[in-house]
């Protein structure tokens, strides 16, 4: 039970994925729990307006685009189809629904107290949720991230939209311009573009996905256009005017030269997300924040300020929810007591587009700055016979490894079920897997799965099927 002084042991700032398992993951260890959330429904941005929302039209639009394209009439299924929009968009609401109801069961079941309302540090033991103090031995900051916004540039949701917005839209835009090439521009993007919108897509630098390898980089651009967007890269945005329900996007090369414009019924910025620190009393708990706006802590997610703590978003490392849950059963198995850790050199990225793109470790760019001589294996998912059945020939996985231990520092996959993929090459690295380790592990035939074999092969020079 909480000791006598204290009204909590734990009392989490955030019920999103890194809030919301802490809270649970410490109910479980016998501490007396609260988590403190403003929204009207648990599962923060991820579940209620990004990761989950956006792949439930993702994967509704990837059935009207293969009926739409031709891709169905192929494989001998004829249809026409017809668009009901307000249908689409009434299923991504159910998912969410059920998702957000089942983390508030969750609550229910492991006993975590939800504080409704904002906090805000009054101490380092303190916390003032909806004007009432709330008293913890542990405080857990999980408050997340939101949308970095554009300078002179006003999001209203309707012409000009963030990534929420841009999930309600209430009709397809005939052209929508998307400001930012990584994950949530090209997956929103995408949408957009397999339900009839002409999309272009303006990137600052000279490729798309920052942060991924060079050659899946390369690989997304060629995609991209030929799935008929629109690409204009090395391109700084300067202005975006609206007049009445049209918008004038102003554009200029990154390097600077002639400015040009691009109109647009819609205007999606996605140009990054910062952390939510805003308004927490952090000066009161005398914890000042890094260069980017973030809370650092040590190995064990606790900040220089005794008892209280950080995970997620608002901490530095990539902005995932994966990443954010597994530090949220770190941290409260640290506070209990336990030894919680998270390898963050081991932490998938993936991009829920048509293929999907993924990668575990370092870019081959990243091990090559590193000093270090690298064997790279690739094997082209064109010659992976599941692939080529499904008529998926895009892409293709590259295993990046240590050229004296053979240990894997790197995959890289581009497939259909690229995201499924990866937790194998995350399994293995994790195991200190050598390349050979996995080109000698049997893989069933057929599946997308065996190409990860064969790049593997392909680190010797040895791959069967190429």
């Amino acid at each position: 039970m909480a000791d006598q002084t204290y009204d909590y042991d734990v009392l989490v700032i955030g019920a999103g994925p890194g809030g919301y398992v802490a809270a649970i993951r410490a109910a479980q260890l016998g501490l007396k729990v609260a988590c403190a959330e403003s929204r009207e429904t648990l599962g923060g941005t991820c579940l209620n307006v990004g990761c989950i929302p956006s792949k439930a039209m993702l994967h509704a639009s990837e059935y009207f685009d293969a009926a739409a394209s031709g891709a169905m009439a192929k494989l001998g299924v004829k249809v026409t189809p017809e668009l009901d929009l307000e249908a689409m968009h009434g299923q991504r609401r159910e998912s969410v629904k059920g998702l957000t109801g089942g983390i508030a069961f969750l609550f229910k079941k492991n006993k975590v107290d939800w504080l409704k309302g904002r906090a805000s540090f009054v101490d380092a033991h303190t916390v003032d949720v909806a004007g009432k103090p709330v008293t913890a031995r542990n405080v857990v900051i999980a408050t997340g991230s939101s949308v970095t916004p554009l300078p002179g540039v006003t999001i209203d949701q309707k012409v000009v939209v963030d990534s929420t917005g841009a999930l309600e839209l209430p009709q397809v835009p005939k052209r929508l311009v998307v400001i930012g090439g990584g994950v949530i521009g090209l997956e929103l993007g995408s949408v957009w573009r397999r339900l009839g919108a002409e999309v272009t897509v303006v990137e600052f630098l000279d490729q798309l996905l920052p942060g991924m390898d060079g050659d899946v980089r390369k690989e997304a651009g060629k995609i991209f256009k030929k799935q008929g967007m629109a690409l204009k890269l090395g391109t700084k945005v300067t202005g975006v005017s609206v007049k009445g329900k049209q918008a004038t996007v102003t554009i200029e090369p990154a390097a600077g030269g002639t400015a040009e414009t691009l109109e647009a019924d819609v205007v999606l910025v996605s140009i990054g997300r910062r952390p939510n620190v805003d308004g927490l009393g952090l000066e009161k708990i005398g914890l000042e924040l890094n260069a980017r706006g973030q809370i650092e802590t040590d190995h064990d997610f606790a900040t220089k300020v005794p008892g209280v703590w950080a995970v997620g978003d608002v901490i530095p490392g990539p902005m995932l929810a994966h990443k954010a849950e597994d530090e949220g059963i770190a941290v409260a198995e640290n506070i209990a007591g336990l030894t919680g850790i998270v390898n963050h050199a081991v932490i998938p990225g993936v991009v829920y587009t048509q293929p999907e793109f993924a990668g575990v470790g370092l870019t081959e760019e990243a091990a090559r700055e590193g000093g270090r001589a690298v064997k790279v294996g690739k094997f082209p998912m064109l010659a992976n016979s599941r692939a080529k059945t499904n008529h998926e020939g895009d892409g293709f996985v590259k295993v990046i490894a240590d050229a004296e231990t053979d240990r894997v520092l790197g995959v890289w996959c581009i497939a259909s079920v690229a995201g499924t993929m990866i937790a194998q090459a995350a399994q293995a690295m994790e195991f200190g897997a050598t390349s050979e380790d996995i080109a000698y592990t049997c893989h069933a035939h057929p599946t997308h799965s065996e190409a990860i074999k064969e790049a593997a092969m392909a680190v010797r020079g040895l791959p069967i099927h190429i």
